[in-house]
């Protein structure tokens, strides 16, 4: 698998079927993610095996889910808008992006960003 737009469907439906198995393919040895959390840097994990715990665990959480909201892909390098439920209520999700790069059929490079939690906005 190398195309780009095949890798990035792929990893998300990891997320949306919580099924972490079909990310084993898809990550590069030399893999650095970066997650939202914790502000303001995120966990940096480096390496496929750091990568890989990080992404199973999500993946496999069915208190939270993912929703694609949309996806570009230009060259090596994806861009995935989202929104993260991690409750039932109006206000329980948060919005973010992820910047992804793709060499030979595998993930390089997934930086995350988000905004803030509408829930946040209202308890500040």
């Amino acid at each position: 698998m190398t195309d780009v737009s095949e890798v990035i469907k792929k990893f998300n439906a990891a997320f949306a079927e919580h099924d972490w198995t079909l990310l084993e393919d898809l990550v590069h040895e030399d893999c650095v993610m970066e997650a939202i959390e914790p502000a303001p840097e995120g966990l940096r994990c480096v390496g496929r095996d750091e990568c890989l715990t990080f992404w199973r665990a999500l993946a496999g959480n069915r208190d939270t889910r993912f929703e694609q909201e949309d996806v570009v892909v230009a060259g090596d390098r994806a861009t995935i808008k989202w929104r993260y439920r991690f409750g039932e209520g109006p206000l329980d999700y948060v919005r973010g992006v992820n910047l992804m790069q793709v060499r030979d059929g595998q993930i390089v490079e997934a930086l995350g960003y988000t905004k803030r939690s509408p829930r946040e906005a209202v308890d500040a």
